[in-house]
């Protein structure tokens, strides 16, 4: 059955597949074309809220200033990263970009984009082009939370769905008929009906190509995208981003430009300095990943983790020595932390002070999967925290750990926990 949400009845899988600590490169994320959307200077889009520079809701913005601004106002926005978005540009600008290529799937919801990432169920990946500032780029997940949550005043209850969905609006005076974040949403949802729609013929391509290495220019996959964002956002008599071929040819974007294999090779170059960053973040992370598997060691044989047992060395800014406190005070200010690390969270919980009752409560009232939108992951997981869990229980009731089994049902019987004194 078609997914009726705002992706749509149509799934492409294009996420980026890299390992561990592997940069993603301007290759990687199709940079150029993100750079000519973000620089276009048409400011000709319809901004349903305050803008970021102090106009009124209504007012004509560029596109990056409508999708920064749409990111700024998602419920699911922190004040932190609102203040950082309209505060500093040239963060906006990157968070903006990683968070459109989140919003088209080119960016699934296992990536995160700082190396102290402690979960086994998250990569890490700097992004040399997009992380110039100080910003916090934060993780896949926590990006999808805030698009999701991207609507306009007038349609928090009923969000269109499908691009049809989308011009009844405009054409009807409500213009912008739907946030950039939602379009963006619909346009990957239905990629292929743009293409038919949009798209000539001969082209070979839908839209979610574009975010992709493809033989186009950048610049004309940029310009395409911009065209069909006000076609649909703002219902025009004409569009400002038309040139001689979409003139003459009503209702397809204007003309993709088809380079050879050497041209190509011209686009989303890295430069040195962004190369010898990714490099060093990639060793960083490597780094990184021992010493915490040497903690997950220690921890398994029953050690206090050097980091841990060290006094003066406390893990606050400037590294400024904690005063002491009573393992359970410890332990209530670190839960969520502890829920994220791969090393075992009950005898995590335990070497901190922390009863065995509450460790079950808190592994069985953590869902570890809030966060994940891929179906493929979901499952594994699923099946993964259920035999967190399973080892959980065992240990609570007294029995020595099983081996992992081959496999663990994603519906599994019922079970009555029996406190024990």
């Amino acid at each position: 059955m078609p997914n009726a949400g705002p992706q749509g009845p149509y799934r492409k899988s294009l996420a980026i597949k890299h390992l561990d600590g592997e940069p993603l490169t301007r290759h990687d994320i199709q940079y150029d074309v993100l750079y000519y959307l973000f620089s276009s200077t048409e400011a000709v889009f319809t901004d349903p809220f305050p803008t970021i520079h102090g106009g009124p809701a209504g007012t004509k913005v560029t596109f990056r200033d409508l999708y920064v601004n749409a990111l700024a106002h998602s419920s699911k926005c922190s004040k932190v990263t609102k203040d950082k978005l309209l505060e500093t540009p040239e963060f906006g600008v990157e968070f903006s970009k990683i968070s459109l290529l989140s919003n088209v799937g080119r960016i699934n919801t296992t990536m995160a984009f700082f190396p102290e990432m402690r979960t086994a169920l998250r990569t890490y990946h700097p992004v040399p082009s997009l992380q110039k500032t100080d910003g916090n780029l934060q993780d896949a997940p926590r990006i999808k939370n805030i698009l999701k949550s991207c609507f306009t005043p007038n349609e928090l209850s009923n969000p269109p769905f499908t691009p049809a969905d989308v011009l009844a609006r405009s054409r009807s005076g409500e213009v912008p008929a739907t946030s950039i974040v939602n379009m963006m949403f619909v346009f990957a949802g239905h990629a292929a009906v743009i293409a038919q729609t949009h798209f000539a013929a001969q082209t070979g391509h839908d839209l979610l190509d574009f975010f992709c290495p493809v033989n186009i220019s950048s610049e004309s996959r940029a310009r395409a995208i911009l065209w069909l964002c006000y076609h649909y956002l703002e219902a025009p008599s004409h569009n400002p981003f038309d040139d001689d071929f979409s003139r003459s040819h009503p209702g397809k974007v204007p003309e993709l430009v088809i380079l050879a294999e050497d041209e190509v090779a011209l686009e989303n170059v890295d430069p040195a300095d962004e190369k010898e960053w990714g490099e060093k973040m990639s060793a960083e992370r490597k780094v990184f990943m021992a010493n915490k598997d040497k903690e997950a060691l220690a921890a398994e044989d029953g050690a206090e983790p050097a980091s841990r047992s060290k006094p003066g060395k406390g893990r606050g800014r400037g590294g400024k020595a904690k005063t002491a406190t009573t393992p359970r005070k410890r332990a209530s200010t670190s839960k969520l932390g502890k829920l994220e690390r791969s090393s075992p969270s009950l005898q995590a919980f335990v070497e901190d002070g922390l009863s065995s009752k509450d460790a079950f409560f808190m592994v069985m009232n953590t869902d570890p999967l809030q966060d994940s939108e891929n179906e493929e992951e979901s499952e594994e997981n699923t099946r993964l925290d259920l035999l967190l869990r399973l080892r959980i229980i065992n240990r609570l009731r007294g029995k020595a750990p099983t081996p992992e089994p081959e496999h663990v049902p994603l519906d599994p019987v019922p079970f009555t926990f029996t406190r024990t004194h």
